[in-house]
């Protein structure tokens, strides 16, 4: 009975491990694409700051990534850059991968 509980704990610290992983790679994922997105902004230091912080946290209004690619397209597009949609998702995928290998490189 106890290495079944010891394994049950086992996979529980597992999951935990994972979802915290994951929730860390999102938010790097998304401060990244918020660099690029304020560089492309011609953005102030300070405000590059501040509008990555805002990218990270519009993480937080839905599930899945729509509601980051909302964002940043929109202020994007506000600002008057040249990205498309298309642009903002292949930027999305590379951030995903530079994020995971930051974080995993640390490790």
């Amino acid at each position: 009975m106890t290495d079944f509980k010891d394994r049950e704990r086992g996979e529980e610290a597992k999951y935990a491990f994972d979802e915290e992983t994951a929730f860390k790679v999102a938010a790097r994922r998304n401060r990244l694409l918020g660099e690029w997105a304020a560089g492309l902004m011609n953005l102030t230091e300070e405000e590059a700051d501040s509008y990555k912080k805002a990218v990270v946290q519009a993480d937080f209004e839905e599930a899945g990534d729509e509601d980051v690619i909302r964002k940043v397209l929109g202020d994007l597009t506000a600002a008057a850059t040249d990205v498309d949609e298309a642009t903002v998702r292949a930027k999305l995928a590379e951030c995903a991968v530079e994020a995971r290998r930051q974080l995993i490189g640390k490790a």
